[in-house]
């Protein structure tokens, strides 16, 4: 039996001194039907369709933002919705990015061209600021409790479902949850509550974002830029990893164009290197081009608050995408959804690129099992952690398909809730229903 739709869009945030958000000690006592652990763009997808679905759902986030990588990692292009000129996502995500554009009159890119390799052109430029707030509002208008500052501790599972136990800035706190899905992307709670996961030998490099200021890019030599880092590399003043190249990060204002190899996110003291080593790297490019010409005025305007991690550990699920699959748009029985981005691996020694596009006319598909660990009851993973090999994660893991699997996550938890059922013995044809009454882009055989 499914659940009934919630109705949409209505919560503006009342008028000033409104009080929008409220908690007490009811709040957490009285047993959810869903926990998500992870607000990022998987995580808040999950948390409003089945807050939508009337699923009594908490959301939990680490940090004092939703958004994940939109917000704290900076990358605030969110893509791939459109399979060249046909779009294959849409849904909750689709929506907070469309809301958020037209919120500050912004404009979409043109869909219709087709812009082979350089796919980028088809993300989609956002603010972070008023994402994250119309994400606020996506969440506690469907219904959502949302706690930030908190993540998951531990997580017993019980016969109907689980105890994850929450450390709160109080301390520690269970709640009760029939089903529990993991939006961490690093598969953390997956692993807390015991199942396996796996972790790559040689994970790709990170990135951490930044945006520069201070110089007249017209200005510049690039040659002698690019002989002068050529010769700071050799003296190991700054390391070839660093950057691809100088003219590419001057001319992007720094943005999305470091390299941060050999960091993990699995952990926090190895999370905690991360970071160290993203602004290591800010340092050793600062110095060096402070002391080129034309660059004495180099500076930051804005870093993110956190080092833009591309992999770390995903589920044991019980389907794994692999990267033949992947680049052949295979066709899952168990689809949930359709993925689209090139295989688009950033090597792990920080030097290179493995990118693959996608023959024309192929789409991707998830399946429910790569979304479900391995001998677990009740437990779902999304976002970046679902199972799949280095090339095909490569290509899934990026927002708009976290956003989709997100939502697929939050349907099979609000369907598996209401019938106190496990999410691997739901119907295909009632969870693609319930995506469907959420706008969501069922997955169908395109010949």
């Amino acid at each position: 039996m499914r659940p009934p739709a919630r109705r949409m869009w209505g919560w503006r945030g009342g008028s000033a001194g409104d009080t929008i958000f409220a908690m007490n000690e009811d709040t957490l006592s009285k047993p959810f039907d869903v926990v998500v652990i992870g607000g990022g763009a998987a995580g808040i997808c999950a948390a409003v369709q089945a807050g939508r679905a009337d699923a009594r759902t908490l959301l939990v986030e680490k940090n004092g933002i939703l958004g994940g990588t939109v917000t704290i990692g900076g990358v605030a292009f969110p893509g791939l919705f459109h399979a060249r000129d046909r779009q294959v996502i849409a849904g909750i995500g689709w929506e907070l990015v469309r809301r958020t554009v037209d919120e500050v009159g912004g404009s979409l890119p043109d869909f219709t061209e087709d812009y082979g390799e350089q796919q980028w052109r088809h993300q989609i430029r956002i603010d972070p600021a008023v994402f994250a707030a119309l994400a606020d509002e996506a969440v506690l208008d469907a219904g959502v409790v949302l706690l930030l500052h908190t993540m998951l501790a531990d997580a017993e599972q019980t016969d109907d479902g689980w105890i994850p136990r929450l450390c709160c800035k109080e301390g520690l706190r269970p709640v009760t949850a029939k089903v529990l899905i993991d939006c961490t992307g690093d598969a953390n709670a997956a692993a807390i509550a015991g199942f396996a996961v796996r972790r790559g030998e040689r994970l790709q490099a990170a990135t951490i974002m930044a945006r520069t200021g201070g110089y007249d890019v017209d200005a510049l030599d690039f040659p002698a830029l690019e002989a002068a880092w050529r010769g700071a590399v050799e003296r190991g003043d700054v390391l070839a990893s660093d950057l691809p190249g100088c003219e590419s990060f001057l001319c992007a204002r720094g943005m999305n164009r470091t390299h941060v190899p050999g960091v993990d996110a699995t952990t926090s003291a190895a999370r905690t290197e991360a970071e160290l080593a993203g602004r290591r790297c800010l340092m050793r490019l600062f110095h060096f081009f402070r002391d080129q010409s034309g660059l004495a005025d180099f500076h930051y305007e804005w870093i993110a608050p956190e080092c833009g991690i591309r992999e770390t550990s995903c589920i044991v699920g019980e389907t794994e995408i692999t990267g033949p699959d992947y680049f052949a748009g295979r066709r899952y029985e168990d689809a949930v959804c359709y993925s689209f981005y090139p295989i688009d691996i950033h090597t792990p020694d920080g030097l290179g690129l493995d990118k693959r596009t996608l023959p024309r006319g192929v789409v991707p598909t998830i399946p429910r099992g790569a979304m479900i660990p391995t001998g677990s009851r009740r437990l779902l993973a999304a976002g970046r952690c679902i199972c799949g090999d280095q090339e095909a994660h490569s290509a899934f893991r990026v927002q708009a398909t976290c956003m989709a699997t997100g939502q697929a996550a939050g349907a099979m938890a609000a369907l598996a809730a209401a019938d106190g059922t496990d999410v691997r013995d739901l119907s295909m044809s009632d969870i693609h229903a319930l995506l469907g009454e959420h706008g969501a882009i069922i997955p169908v055989d395109f010949r």
